[in-house]
């Protein structure tokens, strides 16, 4: 699947022309400060902002604030960054070694109203309000029809970066050659195990090592085999388990769907249906092969499927693969001494695309710890606008690495402190001294 890298944001220019030339819909209120979406990254931004004193409202498409780690149950939660405040958030919110998926977003609520910030939910972001090259808004489609929100700072915490591809903002999407994006993923819990022989293999590493031994035999081979015999897709290639929240419950890592694009719907629809029913598949072997698990069966499955990797946009500054192989260190950093590997889920088949053990399973290349740049979060040419988690400007390789969700809620924290600096003395958002953000312990 052949795919161009670079993208010009040429699919979304009508939207960008339709908002600049009439803006439709009910106004509503005006505020320093909108963050679309109500993930970690969005979370994070929202709490900033409105702590700093910023007028500031959240935007959540679905009905619970979480993104990747509730609704689509992601766990366990990555720091891999050094962010008192990330800490901050997460303890308050419950995210943690095993994410609390069932009160999380009810605390995430509570924690940015605390702070003064106001959140909408079931507000799907339809696009920018544009003066000229300036973002200075939001059409939303409410449940009870479209509204328009005014602001001096937009933050895209969308994930996709819905807002920042309409407003014309250049961005790629995918790796250098072939365009081709990491694979989606349905993270579920198993129940119905005996408790007292649990079975836990949180990575690649551990399955095929003594740390995870099944009758003598490593559970690597064990899945390896039932790949051979049909029984699962190749592009599976390992079946982590983790601890979930309650004793008699376990997070799997294992479904893989590739060569499909979290930025298109019928892409998404195709991913959601393949991941689930991989999900059925991996249990069977589950039951067939682990002492204890013979009765094992679905307990939940996430309302949406995990997303890795979509675009990637053209920053002032960039992430880029020698910065974190090196250990960069940033006198603007937003996120500090991020320390996840370059996690490449194969795009094109299982295990990692590019790492240092190129087994079937695979074995990502580690970083050395290095700082993400502001510069990295803000356009070169549009105003108004910062963007954070995911499509962040990074490269291919960088991403893999940046991606994780403490990461995600470290820059949307830097994007939250920025804006509302920015509005507190009527600067652009490229104007901002990141330096003086004070978003790190003395």
């Amino acid at each position: 699947m052949k795919r161009t890298v670079v993208v010009c944001a040429v699919v979304f220019a009508f939207a960008a022309f339709s908002v600049n030339a009439a803006v439709t819909g009910t106004t509503a209120d005006d505020y320093d400060v909108i963050v679309a979406g109500g993930g970690p990254a969005g979370i994070g931004a929202g709490y900033m902002a409105a702590k700093r004193g910023a007028k500031t409202l959240v935007l959540e498409k679905g009905g619970r604030l979480g993104g990747m780690a509730v609704s689509a149950m992601v766990s366990p939660f990555s720091f891999a960054t050094d962010s008192p405040v990330v800490r901050e958030i997460a303890a308050k919110v419950g995210f943690g070694g095993s994410v609390d998926v069932h009160m999380a977003d009810v605390r995430a609520y509570d924690l940015l109203k605390e702070v003064g910030a106001d959140v909408m939910l079931h507000a799907y972001v339809l696009g920018p309000v544009m003066g000229g090259t300036r973002v200075i808004g939001l059409r939303v489609h409410c449940v009870e029809g479209e509204k328009v929100f005014h602001a001096k700072v937009v933050i895209d915490a969308t994930g996709n970066g819905v807002v920042a591809a309409a407003a014309g903002v250049p961005y790629e999407e995918g790796r250098t050659g072939d365009g081709l994006v990491q694979p989606m993923s349905i993270m579920f819990t198993v129940g119905g195990f005996d408790p007292k022989r649990r079975f836990l293999c949180g990575s690649e590493e551990a399955a095929r090592s003594k740390r995870c031994m099944v009758n003598g035999r490593r559970w690597e081979d064990i899945v390896q085999e039932e790949i051979k015999a049909g029984n699962l897709p190749p592009e599976v290639g390992v079946i982590r388990l983790y601890p979930g929240c309650e004793n008699g419950l376990n997070v799997v890592n294992a479904t893989q769907v590739n060569g499909l694009y979290g930025s298109r719907s019928a892409d998404l629809t195709k991913a959601e249906i393949a991941a689930r029913k991989q999900a059925a598949q991996v249990v069977e072997v589950m039951r067939r092969h682990l002492p204890g698990y013979e009765n094992a069966r679905i307990a939940e499955m996430p309302a949406v499927v995990g997303v890795r990797e979509t675009r990637r946009f053209e920053g002032v500054d960039r992430l880029t693969t020698e910065d974190v192989l090196s250990g960069r260190q940033r006198e603007d950093a937003v996120a500090r001494k991020c320390s996840f590997v370059i996690d490449i889920h194969n795009p094109a088949g299982a295990g990692q695309a590019d790492g240092r053990d190129k087994a079937v399973t695979g074995g990502a290349r580690r970083v050395k710890p290095y700082d993400i740049p502001y510069g990295a979060l803000v356009p070169k040419k549009i105003d108004g606008l910062l963007f954070c988690g995911r499509c962040i400007s990074a490269t291919h390789e960088a991403l893999a690495s940046c991606r994780v969700m403490g990461n995600a809620m470290a820059t949307g924290i830097g994007a939250g402190a920025a804006a509302a600096e920015a509005v507190k003395k009527g600067i652009e958002v490229r104007a901002v001294d990141a330096k003086n953000l004070q978003l790190f312990d003395k």
